[in-house]
C-alpha cells in the first residue's frame, strides 16, 4: 500500500528482539538487516534522537526509544555529535513514513541502513520499557531477515555469551586516535586539555565561545601529554563523558589523580564525574536500568535550584548524600542529586578547584538549564589565575569560598594509595545487574 505521499512504503521483513532472560518481542526490520546485540536501555527523550544515536556514550548499547514516533524530522548535517552513529541497535514502534523538517536533507533509515545499524520497529516499546524497568537493563539481540529465521534457542545463545557492561573498558574504543584543537572564538582566554573518553562535539564548541582554546586529548594520554598543552601548561583539565564500566578505567583514574596532585582546575561530566568519584575515594555501582533522556530532574543542592537536564548513564558514583566527606584530597560533598532517585549527580571538593556533574551540560539534545556548568569552569580558572597573581579569588557562582580559592596543590605526605581508602562506600542505590 502506498504511503499519504503516494511514495512506495519501504519493504519489511520480520524481526525478532530477544533479551537474555528469555522475554521475546516480534516485529518488523527497521534500518540494516543482520543482527546485532549489546545492552539494552531506554531513552526518554521525545526528540533529539540524531544527537542521541551519534552519542558515543552509546557504544554497544541497544535504544528503546520510549517516545512511539521516531524519524519524523529526518536527520541533518549539523546535529552529530560524532562522525558516526554509536548504538548497537535502535528499537522504535512507529518509524515516521517520511521526515518533515526544513533542516532535514535525508531519512533517518537511510542513515541507519548506510551505517549498518540494525533495529526493529512495530513492537510494543511501553511493554518492554517497564520490562527493562522491573527486571533491570539486560542484554539483548535484534534479528532480522535471515537471522530472524534461525531457532530461538540459538538466538537465545547469541545473546547470552555476548559480553557485558558490567567490568567493559570501552574509553580506547571511542577515544580520538589523534590530538586535535578546537580554537577560541574570538580573544583567546585560557587553554583547557580535554580527555576524549567519548566526548561530544558540542562540548568543545561551547566551551570555544567562552574564550577557551580546547586540546582534545586521546583517552590514552599521559599526565606528560596534559602538560605540554599550552604555551606553559592548561589553565584547566576536562574529562568527558563516555560508555563503559568506570570500575575498568584505572589509567584515566591515575591521570586524574595526577591532576589533582598539581591543583589544576578540573571539570568532568558523566563519565568524568564517575572517575572524579574513584579518584576520590568513592566506589561507583551500577544502576538498575539507568537515567537516559532528557527530562531529569536534578537539584542543584547549593543553590536550591531545580534543572531540567540531558543524562545517558547506567553507572553512578556511591558517595553519602548526608554528609561533607574527608578524603585524601581534602573535603568533598555531592552537589547534585537525582530528584527521581536520589542518584549522585554531582560532586564538589572545597579544599581543591575541581567538580563534576553526572549529566550532560553541553544540551545537545536537551534544556539549557545547565550551561552554567561551562561558567562555572571559566570562574575556577580565572580564580586560579587571580590567586596566584594576588592571592585572592572571587567566589564562583554556585561554588563555596573554600573550593573558588582553593588551587594549591594538595597537602604533602598525601599518597594515592590513600586516595583509594580515604572514602568507604556507605550505601547502596538504585540496584546492580
Amino acid at each position: 500500500m502506498p504511503s499519504r505521499d503516494s511514495r512506495p512504503r519501504r519493504a519489511r521483513v520480520g524481526a525478532t528482539l530477544v533479551l537474555e532472560d528469555g522475554r521475546t518481542f516480534r516485529g518488523a526490520s527497521y534500518g540494516a538487516l543482520g543482527e546485532t546485540v549489546g545492552e539494552a536501555v531506554f531513552s526518554t527523550g521525545m526528540t533529539g534522537y540524531q544527537e542521541t544515536l551519534t552519542d558515543p556514550s552509546y557504544h554497544r548499547q541497544v535504544i528503546v526509544m520510549t517516545s512511539p514516533h521516531v524519524g519524523n524530522t529526518g536527520v541533518n548535517t549539523e546535529d552529530d555529535e560524532s562522525t558516526r552513529i554509536w548504538v548497537a541497535g535502535y528499537v522504535v514502534r512507529d518509524p515516521a513514513i517520511r521526515a518533515s523538517n526544513w533542516r532535514s536533507t535525508r531519512d533517518l533509515e537511510d542513515e541507519l541502513v548506510d551505517q549498518g545499524v540494525v533495529g526493529i520497529c512495530d513492537i510494543d516499546t511501553r511493554a518492554l520499557t517497564r520490562h527493562l524497568r522491573e527486571r533491570g537493563a539486560m542484554r539483548v539481540g535484534i534479528f532480522s531477515g535471515e537471522a530472524a529465521d534461525r531457532p530461538g534457542d540459538e538466538l537465545l545463545e547469541s545473546v547470552r555469551t555476548s559480553p557485558q557492561m558490567s567490568g567493559a573498558a570501552l574509553a580506547a574504543e571511542v577515544t580520538t586516535a589523534e590530538p586535535y584543537a578546537v580554537p577560541a572564538v574570538g580573544e583567546r582566554r585560557f587553554t583547557v586539555a580535554a580527555v576524549d573518553l567519548g566526548i561530544k562535539a558540542m562540548t568543545p564548541q561551547l566551551m570555544a565561545q567562552r574564550g577557551i582554546e580546547v586540546h582534545v586529548l586521546p583517552a590514552t594520554a599521559t599526565i606528560d601529554d596534559v602538560l605540554a598543552v599550552g604555551d606553559s601548561g592548561p589553565d584547566g583539565v576536562f574529562f568527558s563523558n563516555g560508555p563503559g564500566d568506570p570500575a575498568s578505567a584505572e589509567h584515566e583514574v591515575a591521570l586524574l589523580r595526577e591532576v589533582l596532585d598539581r591543583g589544576l582546575p578540573f571539570f568532568g561530566i558523566c563519565f568524568g564525574n564517575q572517575l572524579l568519584g574513584r579518584a576520590l575515594g568513592f566506589g561507583t555501582y551500577k544502576l538498575k536500568y539507568g537515567h537516559r533522556g532528557i527530562n531529569q530532574p536534578v537539584m542543584d543542592r547549593t543553590t536550591g535550584k531545580v534543572e531540567v537536564t540531558a543524562h545517558n548513564h547506567g553507572f553512578a558514583v556511591d558517595a553519602p548524600l548526608d554528609k561533607e566527606s574527608d578524603t585524601a584530597y581534602g573535603r568533598v560533598r555531592v552537589s547534585h542529586v537525582c530528584l527521581n532517585d536520589d542518584v549522585v549527580e554531582g560532586l564538589e571538593c572545597l579544599d581543591l578547584p575541581a567538580y563534576s556533574v553526572q549529566y550532560h551540560p553541553e544540551a545537545a539534545a536537551g534544556p539549557h538549564d545547565a550551561a552554567y556548568l561551562f561558567d562555572r569552569f571559566v570562574e575556577l580558572m580565572t580564580n586560579r589565575h587571580t590567586t596566584h597573581q594576588a592571592g585572592s579569588a572571587r567566589v564562583a557562582p554556585g561554588l563555596t569560598s573554600e573550593a573558588s580559592a582553593a588551587s594549591e596543590p594538595r597537602r604533602e605526605g598525601v599518597t594515592h594509595e590513600s586516595a583509594e581508602h580515604a572514602s568507604e562506600a556507605s550505601h547502596e542505590q538504585g540496584g546492580s545487574n
